[in-house]
């Protein structure tokens, strides 16, 4: 089998030490299946766990935490069909999904709606899962609440925007300047431009005074701020990132507004945690709510490739990169 090989922390992509080697295929032992991966999306996360720059990380090891493929080998109803996954601890504390095949507990396999390609089904994984757990723990939207994306052109806010808008929320986006919403939604989103707008002043202006019921927050401190003054009483900010890690706290206006921090890491959610997920979105791609990120030609890498796939996503790509194994 072909499979990447990280070996050790590189201070750069250049000089990462990133090897394609030949590996026999591997059994399934008891319990477990054995996926001929078609497609593996590559996320900012498996990036920087190829730098070294993610905790837990053991060497050598297959980055790669979102996959899709062919069950070849396993519990006999299982055999052949198409499945697709994600897990926190794929690719950084045990081998991941960028190679041909991958070994994985049966109960972390689901089957991948038939609506998705495999291709495009690989490409899910990570967004989707932290955009739907962070508005889990938020308690979920629904028709009559007002949602705040903070990066809503990125994959997750992307993804949390979809999400939203299927359950019947009302959506605002903020971005750093004027840009439509590039994504797929089933409902009007208000884009926001930060360069020139006052992203708590319209959230306010827009819902009556109301604010936003949840702000998910994806870029971190330089939307914190605007972000509080926004927030409706009784609201929750979910956190996935951050550019400066201290940020000013106003604990009166905290507690006065009955406010919720949550913060969502899915590195710590195992493929199992993934897969209980999986089977949440599944029926919303199924009815068509939910869309899959386009997978674009000019960012589908071969193995051989995987470098160029790495240094695309270090380099902020806009559309989602995929390896096919």
């Amino acid at each position: 089998m072909n499979t990447i090989q990280v070996h050790q922390k590189a201070s750069s992509i250049d000089t990462l030490e990133l090897a394609l080697t030949g590996m026999p295929r591997p059994e399934a032992g008891t319990g477990q299946c054995i996926i001929e991966v078609a497609s593996a999306g590559v996320n900012p996360s498996d990036v920087k766990a190829t730098l070294g720059m993610m905790p837990h990380a053991v060497w050598p090891r297959t980055p790669g935490r979102d996959y899709a493929g062919v069950v070849i080998d396993g519990p006999s109803q299982w055999i052949g069909r198409q499945v697709w996954g994600s897990g926190g601890e794929l690719g950084i504390r045990r081998d991941g999904t960028h190679g041909k095949y991958l070994r994985i507990g049966v109960d972390a396999v689901r089957e991948k709606p038939a609506t998705l390609s495999l291709l495009e089904a690989g490409a899910v994984g990570v967004p989707f899962i932290t955009a739907y757990e962070g508005l889990r723990r938020a308690g979920m939207p629904g028709a009559g609440s007002t949602v705040l994306v903070c990066g809503g052109n990125g994959k997750v806010g992307q993804a949390t925007i979809q999400i939203a808008t299927a359950l019947g929320a009302r959506v605002f986006a903020v971005e750093r300047g004027a840009e439509p919403y590039r994504g797929h939604a089933s409902g009007t989103v208000r884009m926001i431009d930060a360069s020139r707008e006052t992203l708590s002043a319209v959230v306010r202006e827009e819902t009556g005074g109301h604010g936003a019921d949840i702000v998910y927050n994806t870029v971190g401190s330089p939307y914190f701020e605007q972000a509080n003054l926004a927030m409706a009483i009784g609201a929750t900010q979910v956190f996935i990132s951050t550019i400066e890690k201290p940020v000013p706290f106003d604990i009166f206006a905290f507690y006065r507004g009955q406010h919720t921090y949550v913060g969502v890491d899915t590195l710590a959610m195992d493929s199992e945690a993934g897969a209980k997920i999986l089977d949440a979105l599944a029926p919303m791609f199924t009815s068509g709510a939910l869309k899959a990120f386009p997978v674009l030609p000019d960012y589908t890498y071969a193995l051989s490739n995987a470098r160029d796939a790495y240094r695309a996503v270090l380099q902020g790509a806009t559309e989602r990169v995929v390896l096919t194994p």
